[in-house]
């Protein structure tokens, strides 16, 4: 059976829906960074998720061609995941999307090198004729973080980051977003295919201790 990191490492992508703290471990990722707003048809948010998806298969299928990476196992591709941020502000206005920017992420297994990473890059331009010079391999070291599930509409975020930091400020930490810690999200649901009220989403946010 394939390797799915969901359900290896629940602490990560399947939190209750309640508030809890959790240390995230360094990561490599797929990545792709752009602006504007993610639910514009033709705008950079959804050409990124287009590029990630075509570099992650790319990599995962590596065992069915010529490339052999070393220590490779099958496994489920992750899923979609974001930071976002908006220019000078700790917070996210949800009514500004074309102000949001944005990294685009797919976790990439632990096995796949840079060198394994821009083979692919290479594989997946000379076969799809496409431009994937915005795609990125990227190590990010998140740390200590609060996070939740949120169910729903990503317009109603605001109240469960709300109980976030309730919780975050309960137990002596504060908020820790900056140039380089974000606001995150990872979608377990296809908005194509799911209901709005049944979106699962995880929200994490970047803490530090008081």
């Amino acid at each position: 059976m394939a390797f799915d990191y969901k359900k290896e490492y629940k602490e990560f992508y399947m939190p209750q829906n309640k508030p809890s703290i959790v240390t995230v471990p360094k990561m490599n990722y797929i990545a792709v960074r752009g602006k504007g707003d993610p639910n514009d048809e033709h705008g950079e948010y959804k050409d990124s998720i287009g590029l990630l998806y075509a570099i992650a298969f790319t990599i995962k299928m590596s065992y069915k061609g010529s490339r052999k990476i070393d220590g490779y196992f099958e496994y489920v591709v992750p899923p979609l995941e974001g930071f976002w941020w908006q220019e000078c502000s700790d917070t996210i206005d949800y009514a500004n999307k074309n102000g949001f920017n944005f990294v685009s992420l797919i976790r990439l297994p632990d096995f796949v090198t840079k060198a394994d990473f821009d083979w692919a890059v290479r594989e997946a331009t000379s076969k799809k004729k496409a431009d994937f010079s915005k795609v990125e391999f990227l190590t990010y070291d998140e740390g200590v973080c609060v996070q939740s599930m949120h169910v729903g509409s990503y317009d109603d975020e605001p109240k469960t980051v709300a109980l976030m930091h309730e919780y975050m400020k309960a137990n002596g930490y504060a908020l820790d977003i900056s140039k380089s810690r974000y606001h995150h999200e990872i979608y377990l649901s296809d908005p194509r295919k799911c209901a709005v009220g049944k979106l699962k989403t995880v929200v994490r946010h970047p803490i530090r201790k008081v």
